[in-house]
């Protein structure tokens, strides 16, 4: 009696598929020193101009936009991996006998300006939301897109340097699915820092501090500083949604 072979899925068990991974941060010499600086200088930087934020919101965010921008990006740069590295993204475990594929890696220059180029066009957009949720939209334009534009440079800008436009993961941050990281936990950090940032603002404190939008900014700048150092060192590739697992013949 003839035994026939035929090809099916029954001859290969079903591999798991790699979810979104968690992004760490690069081991080279120069990470360690400048991801410890990192959030004493954003820190510095902001009460060394917080009674100028408060005297002239509009003129202090305008001059502080472009060093807070350089300060992400070289932090960026030297400590975080490139969308699309291997670092970046969950790594495949080749099968027996297969070769591994040598790929040159992205360049951290242009992808960080890249990266600074769609937190641009994705900042009307958040605009838009702060004004869906309540920010002044007849007035204060300027005090409004400015915060926006802080808060995007800070929160939004390394997660499309770490995740590019990966689809995957892109829905995975936005559905809360995505492990936490420095990137993913200083998002985090930032929303509710703005969200608590808007509290004070209606109570009749008569403080001039609670003018529209230093709270905001406040609460952005000190939720994404411990987000991303706390959410994303303690609990570091924790989820607060999971996935189902899919499977893949």
């Amino acid at each position: 009696m003839s035994t026939v072979l035929t090809k099916g899925t029954a001859a290969q068990p079903p591999v798991s598929k790699v979810g979104v991974p968690a992004v760490p941060l690069l081991g080279n010499p120069a990470a360690r020193p400048v991801a410890v600086a990192h959030p004493l200088l954003l820190a510095g930087l902001f009460a060394w101009r917080f009674n100028a934020l408060v005297a002239e919101p509009v003129e202090t965010l305008q001059t502080a936009l472009p060093v807070v921008a350089a300060i992400q990006a070289v932090y960026a740069v030297l400590c975080l991996p490139v969308a699309g590295s291997q670092a970046a993204k969950a790594v495949k475990k080749p099968r027996p006998g297969e070769k591994k594929k040598a790929e040159g890696g992205p360049n951290a220059l242009s992808t960080a300006v890249l990266s600074l180029l769609l937190t641009a066009i994705v900042t009307p957009a958040l605009h838009l939301l702060f004004v869906l949720f309540g920010a002044p939209f007849l007035t204060h334009a300027s005090h409004t897109f400015l915060a926006c534009a802080h808060f995007a440079i800070l929160a939004v800008f390394p997660i499309f340097y770490v995740r590019g436009v990966d689809t995957e993961a892109l829905q995975a941050v936005l559905g809360a699915s995505a492990p936490l990281d420095s990137t993913f936990g200083g998002l985090v950090g930032a929303v509710i820092g703005a969200w608590l940032g808007a509290v004070p603002i209606p109570l009749d404190w008569d403080r001039e501090w609670q003018k529209w939008p230093v709270t905001i900014v406040v609460g952005a700048y000190l939720g994404y500083i411990l987000g991303s150092k706390v959410l994303g060192t303690v609990f570091y590739d924790k989820r607060w949604a999971t996935t189902p697992a899919t499977k893949e013949e």
